[in-house]
Order: structure tokens, then C-alpha cells, then sequence
């Protein structure tokens, strides 16, 4: 394996970081970039203007990826991609995602700077709407192109306001004309934070990711019958928010029964009709399932069909859950996943195999192309919050990594 002899700029990195976060910050230090909103314009905005600084060829395709492409000397080649996502949780942090995007960034400028030419060529990717905050299905564009989600539904997908992702890229003028997908990508290496404590409790700079967690989602329904709260007695309530909190506490139960790996989590939930002498008619929330075994994520969704019919039947409620989402256990390139391992030992970094709980890209795109993950610790695992931190050292470290992996890919030309 042919590795750098080269770094890349810490401080430049970190700048960028800290421009982009600037965009859609909040008060506790965080961000609220939400997918296609007008702040999200204009972080795409800032970002393509460095791209095209950088000398990339850049270009957005049908559901508004952004790919900035540097030259390689063989044109036959395949391009190696780096990249990640620049939309934020509602109470998201600075480097969720953003970190991926700008340390692509800095490897291609640092390739810049020394004067260095690949074979092969590299493309920098920001993937739309992967935080699935505001818009379903998550990691969106990553989805869409790799064939998993159909481009016309996926642009009618509606948030909260019925505002489609179709009129929201045009009003942000990212609604590109590119064909989504449909071409090779030799390989794909997405840096990140961990999202979790593994690496910050083991002392270790850069978690080589093995692959990821399966996963399902499930939205959810619990049908009661909506009473004046006084005058009706306790007997005979049908109380569709009370039969939901049992299955609030057995999303917890079974993934505990399934541990160390299993995960449970209810993550949104609104009781209508959310007044306060009403006897709620209905309740409505989300359920996230995970496991690194898929049969055993298939045994927690027995037992979770289960729990839902138990329910309705103890207290009289119609309980519908529909499974939304699902990922199975995806498992990384060995040589991709080799590479990145090579590139923390070579630099003397502290190192270990880990895998990713959370969803990303880098799963979608493992269905089409070899791909590897990258990651960095965040203080005390927290993410997805206003107070996620990682240090500027870590991040320099790893797209440092990033770049070996980068160059050995697309190898270095003569």
C-alpha cells in the first residue's frame, strides 16, 4: 500500500468547520440547518464556492447531491468519492456529517497545495436530506441514488407544513438536472464523528468501521376514544396515550433483553387531540429498533408485532405500527476497511475496529460500491445535540487517514 508522505492543514480544517457552523447557529453552540430550508442554501452555497476555489467541477443532480470532481490522469477510471451531509438535527451539533464533507474538502486541498495528481479521479459528495429530520426517508439522496428510493415519489415526500422536497430544492436553487446515479463509483470513504463513547472511553483517535447495526422503523398509531376528562370515570376510559406508554416501556424491554447490541428508542410522540381535559383519542409515535444480527432484529420485531397485540387487546385500542424503514447489517470492504486501518498505524494513531450504530450514507452506498468508514471520538458520545464537540486534533487525525485511504485508492500518479 502506497501511503502519504504529506498532511493536511489542522487549522485550515477547522476554520472551515467553524465558517460553515456560523450558518444556522444556535445558542448553546450547536446548529439548526434543516434539509432545504433557506439555511441550508446557504451552506450549500458556502460549501460549492470552496469547491469550485478548489478547482472542482461541480455539479447537482435531480435530488439535489452536490459532487465536486477533481480530474484524474486516466478517464477511463471510476471515481474514488469522499463525502457525507450538511443538514443538521433541529438541535444539531457543528460536526455531525459536516465534518465528512469538510475533510474531503481538506484532502483535496492539501492534494492542491503539494501538487499531487491521482490516477483515478475524486469526488467530493454532499448528500441530501440525511438527517431525515424534516423530510422521510432518511438519508435521502444517498437512497435515491443508489436505487433504493424512486426519484419522482421521493421529490413529493411532504414535511410537516405539506411542503414537497421537489418546490423546496428550486426555492433553494438546488434542484439540479443531473440524472441521479446510474454510474460507477470505484470506492467510497465517509469520515464522521462516532456519534457514541466508545472511542473517548478505550483512548483511541480513530475507530475503523467495520460496518453497521441493522435497523428498523416503525411509525405508530394507538386508536382510543376521546372523553371529557371529568366527568368520565376511570373504568372503561379508553385512553389511547395510557395503552401507548406500555409500549413506550417494552420498546425499552426488548432491547434490552437483546443487549449488549440491541437498541431501543421513541423518538417523537404527539397525543391528539393534545387538550388538556380530553382524554387523548389517539396517540401517535416513533419506534427505532437496532441490532448488529439481523435474525435478532428479526426476533425483536416478533416481539414487538407481539407487544402491540397484547396492548390493544388488554385496554381496547387499535394499535398500528408500520414498519417505515430498514436497514440491514451492512458489513464494510475488506480492502477499503484495510486501508483505513493501514492509514491510522502508519501515522502512529491510536486505533481500534468499531461498528456504527447510526445510519449514514457510506450504508446506502455499501449496496453499490466498496466502502469504508472513518471515525473520530465526540465528547462524552453526545451528537444529535447543540453540545456535540470533538478536538480539532482528533479531526486533523482523521482526515489525515482520510487521506492515505484517499490516495491509496486512487493512486498517486508519476
Amino acid at each position: 500500500m502506497t501511503t502519504s508522505t504529506i498532511s493536511i492543514d489542522g487549522k485550515r480544517l477547522w476554520t472551515a468547520l467553524m465558517d460553515l457552523a456560523k450558518i444556522g447557529a444556535t445558542p448553546k453552540g450547536g446548529n439548526c440547518r434543516l434539509a432545504l430550508t433557506e439555511l441550508d442554501g446557504q451552506g450549500r452555497d458556502l460549501v460549492v464556492g470552496w469547491m469550485k476555489g478548489a478547482g472542482l467541477d461541480v455539479t447537482v443532480d435531480q435530488i439535489g447531491n452536490i459532487f465536486g470532481r477533481r480530474a484524474g490522469t486516466d478517464a477511463n477510471r471510476a471515481p474514488v468519492m469522499t463525502g457525507s451531509h450538511i443538514d443538521t438535527q433541529p438541535t444539531g451539533g457543528k460536526f455531525d456529517g459536516c465534518f465528512g464533507v469538510m475533510a474531503g474538502l481538506e484532502v483535496i486541498r492539501t492534494m492542491n497545495d503539494h501538487g499531487i495528481q491521482t490516477e483515478a479521479p475524486i469526488e467530493l459528495a454532499i448528500w441530501t436530506n440525511e438527517e431525515g429530520s424534516r423530510f422521510i426517508p432518511v438519508m435521502m439522496g444517498s437512497a435515491v441514488f443508489i436505487g433504493k428510493e424512486a426519484l419522482d415519489k421521493t421529490l413529493a415526500q411532504r414535511d410537516r407544513d405539506g411542503l414537497t422536497v421537489g418546490d423546496e430544492l428550486r426555492k433553494i436553487g438546488y434542484a439540479g438536472d443531473v440524472p441521479v446515479g446510474g454510474r460507477p463509483i470505484d470506492a467510497y470513504f465517509e469520515a464522521h464523528i462516532e456519534q457514541g463513547p466508545i472511542l473517548e472511553i478505550e483512548d483511541k483517535v480513530v475507530g475503523v468501521v467495520t460496518g453497521s447495526l441493522a435497523l428498523n422503523w416503525y411509525d405508530v398509531v394507538v386508536t382510543g376514544m376521546e372523553m371529557h376528562a371529568g366527568p368520565t370515570p376511570m373504568t372503561g376510559r379508553k385512553d389511547a396515550l395510557y395503552a401507548a406508554s406500555f409500549l413506550l416501556q417494552a420498546v425499552v424491554e426488548i432491547a434490552r433483553r437483546h443487549g449488549p447490541a440491541g437498541r431501543g428508542t421513541v423518538g417523537v410522540i404527539e397525543a391528539i387531540p393534545s387538550s388538556r381535559n380530553v382524554i387523548p383519542g389517539a396517540a401517535k409515535f416513533t419506534v427505532d429498533l437496532r441490532h448488529a444480527d439481523v435474525a435478532t432484529l428479526a426476533e425483536m420485531h416478533k416481539e414487538w408485532v407481539a407487544a402491540c397485540e397484547k396492548v390493544a387487546a388488554d385496554h381496547g385500542v387499535q394499535v398500528d405500527s408500520q414498519l417505515v424503514q430498514n436497514f440491514p447489517a451492512t458489513p464494510f470492504d475488506a480492502a477499503l476497511v484495510g486501508a483505513v486501518r493501514e492509514g491510522a498505524r502508519s501515522r502512529g494513531l491510536p486505533s481500534m475496529d468499531i461498528l456504527t450504530g447510526a445510519g449514514h450514507d457510506a450504508v446506502n452506498m455499501a449496496s453499490v460500491t466498496p466502502t469504508a468508514m472513518i471515525f473520530v471520538p465526540c465528547k462524552d458520545g453526545i451528537s444529535h445535540n447543540e453540545l456535540e464537540d470533538a478536538k480539532p486534533d482528533h479531526l486533523e487525525a482523521g482526515c489525515n487517514v482520510l487521506l492515505d485511504a484517499l490516495l491509496a485508492r486512487a493512486g498517486r500518479a508519476a
